[in-house]
């Protein structure tokens, strides 16, 4: 790794009972917080805003953005930072889903959508119809919403490696051919920590998922997303872009982790606002199109804004 890209770090701030000044903020508009989730609640839907207490919603809604969670609201897999629900019997999928994500896209008057979902291990395309049938919802009430998905791996399930990389192109084949704007799929933290905070996935199957997306269709920018303060070094996390990179990644968002209870994985540090703006400065040199750095950063915050 090239010292030129080995950024300053500014601080490290060890987790305290009571978070750093620059990890305060405002809720924002009660009012709008209080429409979004009463259509949510009125449509039976589910938002990672909402699941996963994201910081930056009432932001994100007054900017006419939102994520909709798709599959429900309990993953096959137990990542242990994600304040979503775990268990091995998730819900019968809902056929009125699709339907329901599109109504309160048209309710809500958004422009851009990002869709996520739970990890669907249980059915057999893992979840990849999810996204296309709600795409196609969201298009048919008007076409010119932009949508971003941000996806699981598609992986699992096939004990032969060779059947397994074949499975999770197909799927992925049929979720570009549905033409996102943009395809998100996070690493979330670097290698040496994946076991411990990404149960289910690895490092080197999320990698080359983003590479087989931009082999698959080059004209839609790939995205992943960082979380910072899980006891990565910053010489681990500028490798992380420099692996980003390697298999074209065009846009990357870099946060804070914040535990969402007692039973989650502990913050080991809190990251300083300087020492993100130092990773910005790596990432841009690095060659990534778009990056979003900051304490309160989420993979889809601003993820309409070029």
């Amino acid at each position: 790794m090239s010292s030129t890209n080995r950024p300053t770090q500014y601080s490290t701030i060890l987790p305290a009972e009571r978070l750093p000044e620059w990890l305060r903020r405002p809720i924002g508009s009660v009012s709008q917080l209080e429409q979004m989730q009463q259509l949510v609640k009125g449509n039976q839907l589910h938002t990672i805003c909402e699941e996963g207490r994201c910081p930056n919603r009432g932001e994100c809604y007054a900017a006419g953005t939102a994520t909709f969670l798709l599959g429900g609201s309990v993953c096959t897999r137990s990542c242990a930072f994600c304040q979503v629900m775990k268990g091995q019997s998730p819900q019968a999928i809902d056929p009125l889903e699709a339907e329901r994500v599109a109504d309160a896209v048209q309710q809500m008057g958004l422009r851009y959508v990002v869709l996520t979902s739970v990890a669907r291990d249980d059915l057999p395309d893992h979840g990849v119809s999810l996204f296309t049938e709600t795409m196609a919802a969201i298009r048919q009430r008007n076409p010119l919403i932009e949508i971003e998905v941000l996806t699981p791996d598609f992986w699992g399930g096939v004990a032969d490696l060779v059947k397994a990389l074949e499975a999770q192109r197909e799927r992925l084949t049929q979720l570009l051919m549905a033409a996102p704007v943009c395809f998100n799929h996070n690493l979330e933290t670097v290698e040496r920590l994946q076991s411990k905070v990404r149960r289910g996935a690895t490092y080197h199957h999320s990698l080359n998922l983003l590479a087989a997306a931009r082999e698959l269709a080059p004209n839609i920018p790939t995205k992943s997303g960082l979380m910072l303060g899980l006891g990565e070094e910053q010489e681990e996390v500028v490798q992380t872009l420099e692996d980003l990179r390697s298999v074209d990644c065009q846009r990357v968002t870099l946060g804070q982790y914040l535990r969402p209870s007692l039973a989650h994985i502990p913050v080991h540090r809190y990251w300083h606002p300087e020492d993100f703006k130092n990773l910005a400065e790596v990432a841009r040199k690095l060659g990534f199109a778009q990056v979003r750095s900051g304490p309160l950063v989420r993979s889809s915050y601003h993820a309409g804004e070029e």
